[in-house]
Order: structure tokens, then sequence, then C-alpha cells
């Protein structure tokens, strides 16, 4: 019976598939599905041995893609993300700045690049480690190859890697600095560059991410107007609040109080941005003497943890942090969890009944993994913060109600 199935079957397999050839042979060839391989093909196969250190030793070999014009050895924070999907905002994110990113995911680079995606004009990381770099990429929307992209901002990518036991090893001993190099073995260059390889903490690194000149993004006739603090800001969150009828002004970081306000936003923004909050000494002035004048504030990551900062609370280098788009979040006030996008490794110190050293300031949500400070917001003010990420690109939207909850709170949001 199987027999007589499988033959009366291949006829109209045949049949089936000289239909569809000849269906797709009359299309004209822009409308044919577009599968690009060539250029990402051939740079996979463009591979020599290579390798990862981590400062306390522990040698990870693998293969570097691509040619010799990406400047190796590469030195940095090593650090891994749990998001599955999401990889060109990952790598654009100014968040990452100055970390060699691990994605856990096994495959990546499969729906290769756009010009949509992106949460900022090139990619911030120090290095990429996979396990696997697609050799083909098949997208509507791709423009070109990941592999192609990385190299042309000198990125390097080293596969091959047994990405599980380096995740592993880091979510048990804690991120470190570690060296992206050629060969077989770390020669002495590449033991010199870890060796002089700065940690995370100190690191002011909001200022070199942060923009030189303020510009504008939305329309100048939106009903609101906000004026956000650039410390590494993504560009879906300038998305959201133009969706939500906001014209957004973002000027740099070390922007004084007096210059903001002689704008009269209706309120204001502290972007999210990589490196230790402690070092971003100027900020704390700042925001204090906008929230003397009672206007309305919204952080988000850094933006959050310079809150906690501004009244009085501490912050903490997290053990591993938190990056990826699965982690999930208590709203203390309602016992509802959201699942929330995340990418950082400090936090605010305190728990789920208090800032540390932050009388002025409540616990609106915490972390179900670890227990760390995930919002807060002030007992008297229109000031609120959250460490993880409601715009999530990428990553669930649970939370982007956030941004109604400020919208709520503008000034003129009545008007």
């Amino acid at each position: 019976m199987r027999r007589l199935f499988r033959l009366q079957l291949r006829p109209f397999r045949s049949s089936l598939h000289l239909r569809l050839r000849l269906r797709r042979e009359r299309k004209p060839p822009n409308l044919r599905r577009r599968h690009r391989r060539n250029n990402l093909a051939a740079e996979t196969r463009i591979t020599e041995p290579g390798f990862l250190l981590l400062e306390d030793g522990t040698l990870f070999r693998g293969r570097i893609v691509g040619g010799r014009e990406t400047p190796l050895p590469a030195v940095a924070e090593v650090v891994f993300t749990t998001n599955m999907t999401g990889y060109q905002e990952v790598f654009t994110d100014p968040s990452y700045r100055g970390q060699i990113v691990v994605m856990t995911a096994p495959q990546i680079g499969n729906y290769g690049i756009n010009a949509e995606d992106p949460e900022s004009a090139a990619p911030q990381i120090a290095g990429v480690v996979v396990r696997e770099l697609s050799a083909t990429y098949s997208n509507w929307r791709a423009t070109g190859g990941l592999a192609t992209w990385l190299a042309a901002s000198q990125v390097p990518i080293i596969q091959d890697v047994d990405t599980r036991r380096l995740t592993r090893h880091l979510r048990s001993v804690g991120v470190m600095r570690g060296v992206i190099g050629r060969g077989e073995e770390p020669d002495g260059a590449a033991h010199a560059s870890l060796a002089a390889c700065p940690s995370m903490e100190g690191l002011d690194l909001a200022s070199r991410v942060s923009t030189r000149e303020r510009y504008t993004w939305g329309d100048p006739r939106a009903r609101h107007h906000i004026i956000a603090y650039d410390y590494g800001i993504k560009r879906n969150i300038l998305r959201l609040f133009v969706e939500n009828d906001c014209r957004v002004t973002v000027v740099p970081a070390d922007t004084s109080a007096q210059a903001t306000l002689e704008e009269q936003p209706d309120g204001i923004f502290l972007s999210n941005g990589p490196g230790d909050p402690d070092a971003v000494s100027y900020a704390p002035g700042i925001i204090r003497e906008l929230a003397s004048k009672g206007v309305p504030i919204f952080g988000i990551c850094l933006g959050h943890q310079l809150l906690g900062l501004t009244f009085g609370g501490s912050t903490v280098k997290m053990p591993y942090g938190h990056r990826g788009g699965n982690h999930p979040v208590k709203e203390v006030e309602t016992g509802r969890v959201l699942i929330t996008s995340q990418n950082h490794g400090f936090a605010v110190e305190g728990d789920e009944r208090t800032v540390k050293g932050a009388g002025d300031l409540e616990v609106t949500h915490v972390n179900l993994n670890d227990g760390t400070i995930e919002g807060l917001r002030h007992r008297d003010q229109p000031i609120f913060g959250v460490q993880y990420h409601p715009e999530a690109a990428p990553g669930p939207h649970d939370a982007r109600p956030l941004f109604q909850e400020f919208l709520s709170a503008l000034r003129g949001a009545v008007r």
C-alpha cells in the first residue's frame, strides 16, 4: 500500500514542481523572491582561526569571519544577551558601547540587515561572539548581509564558539573583560591589550555617545514638546514619542538646566545609555534643578539610575546584568507581571520596600529573577523611571503604556 501511494504521488510532485517553476519564470525579475547569498556566503567562507580570551584566563577558540581589514585584537567587557532576534537593534543600541556581545541564540544573520531597524547611526559594540553565522540571508526588507555591515564599521565577529559554555561561565563567575584575537593561541599583543582595558566601573561612556549638537525629532506642530537628555538614546524611543503627538528636542548630556528651562518644555526625558551611572557626575545636579521647577521627568535605564542618584540613592555593578527580551518584572502596586526587554549592568540599590538612601523615592517595579529595583517614582513630584526598556526594540510591548503615563503628566496635557 505504501509503495502504491509513493507511485501515485510521484506524478503529482513532478507536475507541481513544473507548474511552480513555470510560474516563477514568468515573473519579472524584480518581483521574484529576494534571496541574496553572494556577499555573505563569500564572507563566511573567508575565516581563519581565532580566540576569545577572558581576563580570568579562560580561552574559547573559534573562527574569525572576514578578511584582515578588521583590526585585532579587540578588547572590551564581555556580556551576553538572550535575544533570539533583533540583532541589528542590539548591535546599534548605544547602551552596548564598549562591550563584546555574546549571542545565546544558536544562529544569527539569517534575515540580513535593513535601513529601518537601527537604533543609532552605526554599530556600537566592540565585537560579536556567535555559535553560527548564517551563510545566507533572506528577507523582503534586507539591504545587505550582517557580516558586510559589521565589517564596514570594523566590528570583529568570531563564530564556531561554544556560546553555551561561555554564557554559563559568565553567569557563574560574572561578566569580565575579554579580547578577540587571531590565531590558535593568545600572543603578547592580546595579553597586553587585555591588561590595558579599563573596567566598566568608573567609565563615563554617556558623554562619548551623546549628541554633540541638539536636534529635533517630529512635527514642529505637535501638541507636546519634550526635551530629551541624550545619554545614548535609542531611535525607537523617539518614534514612540512622535506617535503620541510629541516633538522631541534631543540635547547633549551636559546641557544646563537653565538652557532647558528657557525653552519651557512640557516634560523632560532622561534616556538610556552605557557605562557607570556614578561616573556621569554632571547629571544629578542638572536633574535636581529641573525637578525643583516641577517639570515632569521620565527616565529609562541609565536615566532611571540617574534619578536614583539625584535623590540620594546609590548604584551597584551587577554580577552579569540583565540583557535580553524575556525578563519578568512585577508591578508592586498591582502585582501584575510584565515581560520586559532589558540591557543594563548596573542597578539602583534597594529592594521591593525601599530605595536605599532615597526617602523621597518609592519602588514601583522589581525584577522577579533577582529582586532588583526595576522602577521608582518620586512621592510628591511627577517624576518616575524604569530600569527596563518599555520601547522594546527588540522585545515585548507589555510596558508601552508607561509612555501614556508620562504624557498624562505633561504640562498642557489637558489644554
